[in-house]
């Protein structure tokens, strides 16, 4: 979101209220706080708020009756439910009595944000006028390449990325997003659900390598009480808070092969059983898996299982460095310090020529986490109108040599003769076939061990996938080569 929103808070707890104002606060909207439905009322019809982020138990008369009011009252706020894991068939219902989006207790900061910037996004997009068809004296304009869905960027290889987002998100298939650490998988997997017809319901993600793997099949499937030590209630899991919307899977080459296998029955059947039940559910769930391992690889070593692996590779989707996607860095970079200099409260517009060079220049190995990551430590330490090369922290300040402010004096004395060095002894050939034979002499010399010839080159392996891809396609491999 580019402006702030006046968000109306209601919730009868303190803590949860309190949690939720700084939260909001931080990220520069206007809130307030009631504690009963009855007030929540008059302060939608007084304030006149853009959202409300509505809690379902209250003391008078619960949120479903709340929002029904609003709504016969003519209140066009858009409404985001709050709700506990036991109480998501009220959620499920409040959204078919017309809320937008709903977000589960415990929540974090991140994901409050996310999702009312998404309830607020689509109600935008369903009030914007109709476009009016194209015609011969005045061409349809395409809209702006650079965003879509939380993503930022025009490179080319953005827009092949948004080309196969936009093509698969209505379908079901299932989807497989690759990409080094930090190139935003998850936020591919988030674009992917709200660019989809389950994008009112639930998307919910998992990090399969943070979780201990004693209890990853208790997140997924959720358990029963008394199901194993310090099973105490009933715990719903990941698979059922999915239910008709999103599921998705991140690092998912970190999961146990003995929960691969229970994982593969529930995407061939769609059911599951929760831990200690032996009762069979039923969901409608979009798999959305993510890895910055090569999942060919995982299989062949026997770390991933190959039939899973065909179930869930149906469409794959491979997000692209940072390093290329060329001025790509340069947006983005842009867009992170207007956000932290906000949240600041700092003065920066923008970085200097000479900022943005070394910015440009720097290759960002931790891709946009770590560019996120070099612009809010600018905007903690720094103020000024503009951020110049002084301000840049290691190692990126690093990345290429300064221009001097001055040319240096002439020297009066004569310099010494110095021999003009011998040309180099090398063929001269086009970048791209350079990088063809380099590549495949990488290959070759590491006996086709790709991740080796990756490190030799300081490249991705996914990489050299690519390319050996293209170039297998295009007639350009030597005979008999072979990965």
């Amino acid at each position: 979101m580019t402006t702030p929103v006046r968000v109306l808070v209601v919730e009868d707890q303190p803590t949860q209220a309190e949690l939720a104002r700084l939260f909001l606060s931080s990220l520069g909207h206007d809130v307030r706080i009631a504690a009963t439905a009855g007030a929540a009322f008059a302060a939608a019809q007084d304030w006149h708020p853009d959202a409300l982020l509505l809690d379902i138990e209250l003391p008078d008369y619960d949120g479903l009756a709340l929002l029904k009011q609003l709504k016969q009252a003519g209140s066009d706020a858009v409404i985001v439910v709050v709700t506990a894991s036991a109480s998501m068939e009220l959620a499920k219902q409040a959204i078919r009595d017309g809320a937008e989006d709903f977000v589960v207790k415990p929540y974090n900061r991140d994901r409050l944000a996310v999702t009312l910037s998404n309830a607020l996004e689509r109600r935008a997009l369903e009030r914007a006028p109709a476009q009016p068809p194209a015609s011969p004296s005045r061409p349809r304009t395409e809209a702006a390449p650079g965003n879509l869905s939380g993503f930022v960027g025009a490179s080319p290889a953005m827009r092949a990325v948004y080309d196969v987002l936009k093509g698969v998100a209505p379908s079901k298939a299932s989807v497989f997003i690759t990409g080094e650490s930090g190139t935003g998988k998850e936020l591919a997997a988030e674009a992917l659900h709200r660019l989809s017809p389950r994008a009112p319901l639930s998307f919910i993600a998992l990090n399969c390598g943070a979780i201990p793997r004693d209890l990853l099949e208790s997140e997924v499937f959720g358990h029963v009480k008394g199901a194993f030590t310090g099973a105490t209630s009933d715990r719903t899991g990941a698979a059922k808070l999915a239910d008709g919307g999103t599921l998705f899977l991140d690092e998912i080459g970190e999961m146990p092969l003995d929960m691969q296998v229970k994982l593969l029955r529930f995407v061939q059947t769609g059911t599951f059983s929760p831990v200690g039940s032996s009762k069979a559910e039923k969901v409608d769930v979009r798999f959305v898996c993510a890895t910055n391992r090569d999942p060919h690889l995982e299989v062949q070593a026997g770390r991933f299982r190959e039939d899973l692996f065909y179930r869930l590779y149906v469409v794959p989707v491979e997000l692209p460095p940072l390093r290329e996607r060329g001025d790509d860095v340069l947006l983005i970079a842009r867009q992170f310090l207007a956000q932290f200099s906000r949240e600041e409260r700092k003065h920066f517009k923008g970085f200097s020529p000479e900022a943005e060079a070394l910015i440009r220049a720097y290759p960002w190995p931790g891709n946009v986490r770590q560019l996120q990551n070099v612009v809010r430590n600018i905007a903690v330490l720094h103020d000024a109108p503009v951020v110049g090369p002084a301000m840049i922290p290691a190692p990126v300040n690093r990345a290429a040599p300064l221009p001097p402010l001055d040319p240096p004096a002439p020297s009066l004395a004569p310099s010494p003769a110095i021999a003009a060095p011998p040309p180099a002894d090398i063929e001269i050939m086009p970048l791209a076939e350079m990088e063809r034979r380099l590549v495949i002499a990488a290959v070759t010399h590491t006996a086709g061990d790709i991740y080796r010839a990756a490190a030799l080159l300081e490249i991705s392996p996914s990489t050299i996938y690519r390319r050996l891809a293209i170039w297998k396609k295009a007639g350009q491999l030597p005979p008999g080569f072979a990965v």
